[in-house]
């Protein structure tokens, strides 16, 4: 007799700790904690940008905590069902509780009880016992209040009841909780989260073609109940698959129809900033008597089977770039004319091996803000630095650097500059170097330069020109200091060639004393200088400039960023120089694919959770009852109440209605 007892104590243990406010709340919490971290969080994006983001310790960290995809976590999950069991526990225990509080007016109440209440009240009247009570029931109906008497036999009982939906309020809230839970469920792509735990999806995260992806990386369109991808489209191309981003990898999600773009547009401001973007899609599905065709654009997508195709972005589509490829450290210029798609690869043979010219991205406008002095000038907020095309350099090794070069040059200052940008990373800002534009806007005389101070002939001639000059003595006296200044000039040359003033600097400090360091440094830019602005010279004069009677302050100008632009060549990485001159733009449409088959149950859920939360706060349950005993030749009336919103209020309403029927009852 005594182990069910047991049981049953057991299991009522269980049931209380389930259905606890503590767990619920604390559930609550973990869940809201979660939910903040999942959106200040940026979640599913590729591991190397949460690592320069974090670093690798704490990207390591929160990789094991789940934090890149909270809400299809296994722990995320463990917390809604758990949420899930909490809840429907106090469902089960109290809404039998609610719903019965709903039906029963409690008409055996005791007049004892009664006059303990906080609001009661007690008087005597001489009418008849009929009339009062038929009074009462009238007055209360007109007061919103459903009634109910019972003959007991000394006494009669009215019972009325106001606002017992409040007590359904409990039951929605609590469910909605539920129904909600359920649809996060089928919204938050657990399915695959429990499908890639067990193995039988592996996230693929090599860069192949779409076809070559293997089958444990394929989602059939059954497979997957929700999931948010996107697609890359180009005018007059199809697809049936969307992209899923998987942390590291992605996995390749079939769709049961084919989108394919007819035409993409783009509308540009004056400035070159977009204005608005939209694609002419085509559906083509065999449930179809013809294709669907719809445009989309931005905030006005496409809903089609339960997927929403949005107009999410736009970039380049392989617009086909013609470019020249000039050489650095090279004594001739032979630039090299290479015709490349942007998303193709091109090799190249260097004067430092093989490379291999990797097109990333193209941009036909690329917007800046102006600085103040320029806003006053022009007018303007905004200033377009044309287009622009962005690449890596791979060698041999599979090393590579990322480059930004712009097709036209930029005026900084009043003057003309071709800006080529560098980085090794993409944790890196790219640093640009400025190669001065000549008078005709080309690069012909700044590379001409470059090449002059490469072509150790032609520069060793003008450093015998230079000592000569500055020595003031005959071609053959003193040929071995001459020969030792000259030689002086040429090794400060080649260093500046491989690493600009850097590369001096660092031949000083390791073979001069720290205590002539400066000195040897001083002596070294002057002779460097000299040689330097000689060359600058020979090549003026061999592009047809007089310079006897001394030179114009812009080619001075021109000669200082040349030698700026020069001296960073060094550390430029690329044994070439990318300048585009044509090009022929194909742009491509960035579609996002959604589907949530649990957006209608959540939508519910939330519907519910506002409904239940509104009878609980705004609609007051209250309860009144009326003992009418007959007393010698008067009846004894004991008026009580209850309500459980704001008491005070209840208070105040509670003394009108005895007021009310007081005068009803006693008045003749």
């Amino acid at each position: 007799m005594n182990k069910p007892a047991k049981k049953h104590s057991r299991l009522n243990i269980v049931l209380e700790f389930l259905g606890s406010m503590n767990l619920a709340i604390t559930i609550l919490v973990a869940i809201a904690i979660a939910s903040v971290i999942g959106t200040v969080l940026k979640q599913n994006q590729p591991y190397n940008d949460y690592i320069i983001k974090f670093g690798t310790f704490w990207h390591e960290v929160f990789q094991v905590m789940g934090l890149y995809n909270v809400y299809s976590a296994i722990w995320f999950l463990a917390l809604l069902i758990f949420l899930v069991i909490s809840t429907g526990v106090c469902v089960y225990r109290n809404a039998p509780t609610k719903l019965r509080d709903m039906q029963q007016f409690r008409v055996n109440v005791k007049e004892k009880s009664l006059r303990l209440m906080h609001n009661s009240e007690s008087w005597s009247t001489e009418k008849e016992s009929a009339e009062v009570e038929n009074n009462i029931r009238h007055f209360l109906k007109l007061k919103g209040f459903r009634t109910r008497i019972k003959d007991h036999d000394d006494h009669h009982v009215i019972a009325g009841m106001k606002g017992a939906w409040n007590r359904s309020g409990y039951i929605f809230t609590h469910v909605g909780i539920i129904v909600l839970c359920i649809g996060a469920y089928l919204d938050g792509g657990f399915g695959l989260t429990i499908k890639e735990w067990t193995g039988r999806i592996v996230p693929e995260t090599r860069d192949i073609r779409a076809d070559q992806v293997p089958a444990t990386a394929r989602l059939k369109p059954e497979d997957s109940m929700a999931f948010r991808g996107s697609i890359s489209l180009q005018e007059g191309t199809a697809s049936n698959i969307v992209f899923l981003n998987i942390r590291d990898g992605y996995l390749v999600q079939e769709l049961p129809f084919t989108i394919e773009l007819k035409d993409f547009r783009v509308e540009h401001y004056s400035s070159g900033m977009p204005k608005s973007f939209e694609s002419d899609l085509i559906i083509h599905d065999d449930q179809l008597k013809e294709p669907l065709k719809q445009t989309i654009s931005v905030n006005h997508p496409l809903i089609y089977r339960g997927y929403a195709l949005y107009q999410a972005s736009f970039g380049d589509g392989g617009s086909k770039l013609s470019l020249q490829a000039w050489p650095f450290h090279s004594k001739k210029i032979q630039k090299i004319e290479v015709k490349v798609p942007v998303k193709e690869k091109r090799t190249l043979n260097t004067l430092i091996g093989k490379y291999t010219l990797e097109v990333d991205d193209f941009k036909v406008f690329n917007i800046f803000p102006n600085s103040e002095k320029e806003k006053a000038e022009t007018g303007k907020k905004f200033k377009n630095f044309g287009p622009s095309f962005t690449f890596k350099m791979r060698d041999a090794s599979g090393a590579a650097k990322e480059y930004h070069n712009y097709m036209l040059p930029v005026t900084q200052d009043g003057r003309r500059f071709y800006l080529t940008g560098m980085r090794s990373t993409v944790a890196e800002p790219f640093r640009y170097l400025h190669m001065p534009a000549d008078n005709e806007d080309s690069l012909d005389r700044f590379m001409g330069f470059h090449a002059l101070l490469h072509d150790q002939v032609n520069m060793k001639r003008i450093a015998q020109n230079s000592v000569r000059t500055a020595m003031g003595i005959a071609k053959k006296n003193d040929n071995n200091l001459q020969s030792d200044v000259v030689s002086s000039m040429m090794n400060l040359l080649t260093l500046f060639n491989q690493g600009g003033y850097i590369a001096i600097d660092r031949d000083i400090k390791q073979k001069v004393p720290k205590d002539r360091q400066v000195n040897v440094a001083d002596a070294y830019v002057k002779i460097l200088q000299n040689l330097l602005q000689n060359a600058y010279l020979a090549l003026l004069k061999q592009d047809g400039v007089d310079v006897s009677k001394g030179v114009r302050d812009e080619d001075s100008l021109f000669f200082e960023d040349a030698i700026t632009a020069l001296a960073g060549i060094g550390a430029y990485g690329s044994p070439v120089y990318f300048q585009l001159t044509e090009f022929k733009q194909r742009e491509s449409s960035g579609i996002q694919i959604t589907r949530h088959p649990g957006q209608g149950i959540f939508y519910l859920g939330c519907l519910m959770l506002i409904v239940g939360i509104f009878m609980m706060f705004y609609i007051s349950y209250q309860r009144l009852w009326v003992i009418v005993k007959p007393e010698g030749e008067q009846l004894a009336i004991t008026f009580a109440g209850s309500g459980n919103r704001n008491q005070r209020d209840f208070a105040n309403s509670f003394e009108e209605l005895v007021e009310k029927v007081k005068q009803f009852t006693t008045e003749k």
